[in-house]
């Protein structure tokens, strides 16, 4: 087992200089990711709610229409009322279609990856974090973990959108406690997973299963899209992700790959 302490400004450690040199590059990937995968999830949640109701509209115009084609109905004007709505319900829904497509992930390139080369890459990041916030990070990495095929720095997007809201809600610890947040990596022959766990306050059960949904959020500035778009992710390189009660409070997010070869079978 690789069990690395990250610890407050005292207890940084900054290996060499190249590695200084190449987080800012990453943090800045990580921060485009972030925002073109919450536009991603603006627009599939935009979709989502719109395209009911417009449908509904549409059908119910259309049935009007047919109603007023009858041969005892001879209202022209209510007709053509009829006919607009029809018109510029689907010409709306026609326009949430083409923003969905223009967030479509149709770049997304995956290759093998070895997920302790993804959390250590990640790590001097997610170190500088936790240092302002005076937080404790530890990373464990169990060996052996199977490669996955993924898109680096989407499922490094994921790790660090789990990251970001254990940090949120450690920061939220008030009564002395020590401030901890813990990262695992593990795997078997059919795929790797990675833990990130806090010891705050915790998530009511009623409030969990809405978590990853569109617009959902416990925070009060949040925007309810760092979840939807984390589970978009990994949904789209055939894992799964989700979160359980810690034992020692808090919460415990995670998310599983499969192994590459299972990847590459499916």
């Amino acid at each position: 087992m690789d069990d690395v302490t990250r610890m407050p400004p005292s207890g940084l450690n900054i290996e060499t200089e190249s590695s200084a040199a190449a987080r800012p590059p990453l943090l800045d990937r990580l921060v485009t990711i972030s925002r073109t995968s919450a536009l991603e999830e603006m627009a599939s949640g935009i979709a989502h709610e719109l395209n009911q109701p417009l449908g509904a509209i549409t059908t119910f115009a259309q049935a009007g229409e047919r109603l007023l084609n009858r041969p005892d109905a001879s209202i022209d004007s209510a007709r053509e009322v009829f006919q607009l709505i029809s018109k510029e319900a689907l010409a709306a829904a026609e326009g949430i279609r083409r923003m969905r497509r223009l967030f479509q992930r149709e770049n997304v390139v995956k290759s093998p990856c070895a997920v302790e080369d993804i959390v250590r890459e990640l790590t001097p990041v997610l170190e500088l974090l936790a240092a302002d916030a005076g937080i404790t990070l530890v990373v464990n990495v169990e060996a052996p973990v199977p490669l996955v095929a993924i898109d680096r720095l989407r499922i490094q997007h994921v790790l660090f959108t789990l990251a970001q809201n254990a940090f949120d809600a450690s920061s939220e610890i008030t009564d002395g406690q020590a401030k901890v947040v813990r990262i695992e990596a593990s795997g078997d022959r059919y795929g790797a997973q990675i833990a990130v766990i806090d010891y705050g306050r915790g998530i009511p059960a009623d409030r969990q299963p809405q978590l990853f949904h569109p617009f959902f959020t416990t925070k009060p500035h949040g925007t309810g899209l760092g979840l939807a778009s984390a589970r978009a992710i990994v949904q789209a390189h055939e894992g799964s992700i989700g979160c359980d009660p810690n034992a020692g409070g808090g919460t415990r997010f995670w998310f599983r790959l499969p192994a590459a070869e299972a990847a590459h079978r499916a």
